[in-house]
């Protein structure tokens, strides 16, 4: 159900910034499964596929770290995130599909209430070339004029440097931006930057966003139509 904490004013946006994971596709085995096979190749137990995905969100070397207990031992992490590297780029797309619906809703979301065309992009926390891939894989680059991971910049989300980039890119101000994602990360950048927020509860990370309230809830993509196609 959609709730609205502030209304975000449809016919003023000109750029739409989506998170990847957990917000355009559902990638939670594909990332489990590199992860545990991570596991696997270090003698170490695997894990539930529910728990790795309360560690997602925060750029793979996080990941790792997450998943190995955050140790000490600087030298396991890096060996440990070199593996996952590897073994997901050859599994990214196993699995991992668009979410039921978005398809429909990015056609739709490219022209504004005012007969506009929107500039649409994808800032992830996760590694430039898998996101750029899963993209491309999953036929969904033709709407975005840009992909941006959590490798492109010397920051990841929540700082704002990302989304100032793409809105310098697309020649338009804060005040015309929305970022959508389904994690607190998503909601910051979007207060970090001046943007507006469209929070996603169907994500990987919906838990995260009690903390960090969007200007938006949504509970399904087709929501992000009535809360950004208004005046």
């Amino acid at each position: 159900m959609l709730k609205i904490n502030r209304p975000i004013p449809g016919d003023r946006i000109k750029l739409l910034i989506f998170d990847l994971d957990g917000t355009l596709v559902d990638s939670r085995i594909d990332l489990a499964s590199s992860v545990n096979a991570m596991l696997r190749w270090m003698n170490r137990a695997e894990l539930p596929c529910d728990v790795i995905a309360t560690y997602i969100g925060d750029g793979a070397p996080m990941l790792i770290r997450r998943a190995l207990g955050d140790p000490d031992e600087e030298h396991l992490v890096t060996q440990a995130l070199e593996y996952f590297m590897k073994y997901y780029r050859e599994h990214l797309l196993d699995t991992t599909y668009v979410y039921p619906g978005t398809i429909d809703v990015l056609q739709q979301l490219q022209h504004g209430t005012n007969g506009t065309q929107r500039q649409m992009a994808v800032l992830s926390n996760k590694p430039v070339g898998p996101s750029r891939r899963i993209v491309t894989g999953l036929g969904m680059e033709k709407f975005f004029f840009q992909v941006y991971g959590g490798n492109s910049f010397h920051t990841k989300k929540p700082d704002p440097h990302g989304a100032f980039e793409l809105m310098k890119e697309a020649g338009v101000t804060a005040e015309e931006t929305v970022i959508i994602g389904d994690s607190n990360n998503d909601v910051l950048t979007a207060r970090n930057s001046g943007a507006y927020s469209v929070g996603l509860t169907y994500g990987l990370a919906p838990h995260s966003l009690e903390a960090a309230p969007p200007d938006v809830l949504v509970d399904k993509p087709e929501e992000m139509l009535a809360a950004l196609n208004r005046g």
